[in-house]
């Protein structure tokens, strides 16, 4: 059965490998969304990323004899210097692999976690509220992951040398690269004085707030960027070298530590030299279910991606949506209902399972999703208030990467991974040229305290020291036949598991191509808010009146997510890189 017949039987594809990276789009540069591009076709290996640069990195791994993973690696590490919003050393994220010498998949955790100094109030004021600017600075930053997690992966599943993967990010740091339109227009923003913007309506953290910020990423000449203008990074360079030279190590023991600690010493930080020599990833089984004869991948807690997107599926999984469409009445609202449920057992079941004991497998089962369906009426929308056994309050007056890699050999890894909010907490370390995350904030903030804007303050993802803050990211392998049919993912904060949902949908329900399965429109609800956001205009009128009538409240925004993936044709093999043409810095690259 050749590719172009996937619509007309739903299970297929063959082998094929992929990386996935998680994070919110920008505000700046959306590439246009023209209809009728296919995907593009590599014969041996390819990777699709949300960065060129650094697709290309990924790519130049492969054909040196790199697996899966070293792309990864190679990929991950080039993005934290080309990719400054959401590529990073100074966050954390996941990883699932598909490796085919020993047929299995495996997943790795390598989330931020809790100084050892953190209490479950620490961002409240003696009323109750939330501090001013509690999402920027060093206070606001868990203890990073990426490199311990990179470096895990590599040492477990890796096959070139790590001094040759780390390589190819110091010479773009140390040389500079040609910066995109976007990514100027994104800098300058955040490199405005707030003052500039008095008035305006933006009143946000950004770099400008940071002196260190602004040296690693403000123009020589003090000008505006522009694009194709060159951003060299020394600090970056520097820092990447001793990490090539001395492994990950360096990062929680070395200079670099010491550097991050006398940043965090002097600007109120939490992060100790101690937190990070003792920070782990944690290899953890992956989270399972199967959808019209595939099955599907997902990541465990601490991240809610796995859980979600499995118990959505197995809810869909009763009703023959094919036969509506995706953009029809009834398929809307049965997805939305879906959607619901499952957000509403991550708000109040899932966190890190070193500290709340979480059935991830029970949550992600058939019978769990008999359970849930069983409350879904067919014609009306259920209130969400309705699904908790406790009051919502009144309401009172995000950015991740994602990338995918196939090799050769039919391996694949999906990773995600991210600062939090876009360029994180804004704050470089000085002397180390990274930025820090600010996933504090990922944390149920205001312990007690749920509302009706989504605000979430439910026990099991409260602070506590050492504690891993849930995560949205949902780095996914679909398999058929013990082979790999679709790698995804996305970022996006808590749309990232509704965002990969619509991608698998679009593949395995409704048999679209793949460039045609990442640019369909997609949807997204999250419990609270108890409102279904439609991405785009192109929704039908009666569609939306018949949403309306059977009790749904919805909104347009105008996109969601970045979902860049890799398929896999069941007859030859054949991989088709779909990078998301939201964004115009995204490239499938490959051979």
């Amino acid at each position: 059965m050749a590719y172009r017949d996937v619509s007309r039987a739903r299970a297929g594809w063959s082998a094929g490998w992929l990386l996935a990276a998680v994070f919110p789009v920008a505000a700046f540069g959306q590439a246009p969304v023209e209809p009728g591009a296919k995907a593009q076709a590599f014969a041996r290996h390819a990777v699709s990323a949300q960065e060129a640069h650094a697709a290309d990195v990924g790519r130049d791994v492969l054909r040196a004899g790199g697996n899966a993973i070293d792309a990864a690696v190679a990929t991950a590490f080039a993005m934290a210097v080309t990719l400054p919003e959401a590529g990073n050393l100074g966050g954390g994220g996941f990883i699932v692999a598909y490796l085919p010498g020993s047929k299995e998949v495996v997943s790795l955790d390598f989330r931020e976690t809790a100084p050892s100094s953190a209490t479950p109030r620490m961002y409240l004021d003696a009323d109750g509220k939330l501090r001013p600017r509690h999402r920027s600075g060093a206070w606001a930053a868990g203890v990073p992951g990426t490199v311990r997690g990179l470096g895990a992966a590599h040492a477990k599943w890796g096959r070139l040398p790590w001094r040759d993967l780390v390589p190819p990010a110091v010479k773009l740091a140390r040389e500079g690269f040609p910066i995109s339109d976007e990514l100027a227009a994104a800098l300058n923003a955040h490199l405005r004085p707030r003052n500039a913007d008095a008035g305006r309506g933006r009143g946000g953290d950004r770099l400008a707030d940071f002196p260190e910020s602004v040296a690693a990423f403000g123009k020589p000449d003090g000008q505006p960027w522009k694009g194709g203008d060159r951003l060299v990074q020394p600090d970056l360079a520097a820092t990447l070298e001793r990490i090539a030279a001395n492994g990950p190590d360096e990062f929680y023991t070395g200079r670099t530590a010491d550097l991050i600690a006398t940043y965090m010493f002097e600007n109120d930080g939490r992060i100790t030299r101690k937190d990070l020599a003792d920070y782990r990833a944690k290899e953890r089984p992956p989270v399972k279910t199967t959808f019209r004869g595939c099955d599907v991948y997902g990541i465990g807690p601490a991240s809610s991606g796995g859980v979600v997107l499995c118990q959505m599926l197995n809810i869909l999984e009763r009703y023959d949506l094919k036969a509506d469409g995706p953009q029809s009445p009834r398929t809307l609202h049965r997805v939305t209902e879906a959607m619901r449920r499952a957000y509403y057992t991550r708000a109040t079941r899932l966190a890190d399972p070193d500290f709340v004991d979480v059935p991830f497998a029970e949550l992600a089962s058939k019978a769990a999703a008999d359970e849930l369906a069983r409350t879904i009426d067919d014609s009306r929308a259920t209130p969400s208030a309705d699904l908790a056994p406790f009051p919502i309050l009144a309401t009172e007056p995000d950015h991740t990467t994602h990338f995918s890699v196939v090799d050769g050999e039919g391996g694949a890894v999906a990773m995600t991974y991210t600062l939090e909010d876009s360029y994180g907490a804004k704050a470089v370390v000085k002397g180390a040229g990274f930025l820090l995350n600010n996933e504090m904030g990922d944390f149920n903030l205001r312990p007690g305290r749920t509302d009706d804007a989504g605000s979430i303050g439910t026990y099991p993802n409260q602070i506590a020291p050492g504690k891993r803050m849930l995560s949205s990211q949902c780095p996914t392998l679909v398999l058929k036949d013990g082979k790999v049919r679709l790698v995804t993912g996305s970022p996006g904060g808590r749309t990232i598991p509704n965002t990969t949902l619509w991608v698998v949908l679009n593949v395995l329900e409704f048999g679209l191509e793949p460039q045609a399965a990442v640019d369909a429109p997609r949807t997204h609800h999250s419990w609270f808010p108890d409102v279904l956001v439609l991405e785009g205009r192109s929704w039908p009128e009666a569609t939306l009146k018949a949403l309306s009538e059977a009790g749904h409240k919805w909104r347009i925004a105008d996109r969601q997510g970045n979902a860049n993936s890799i398929a896999v044709d069941p007859a030859d093999g054949r991989l088709y890189g779909a990078p998301d043409r939201r964004r115009a810095t995204t490239k499938a690259s490959g051979d």
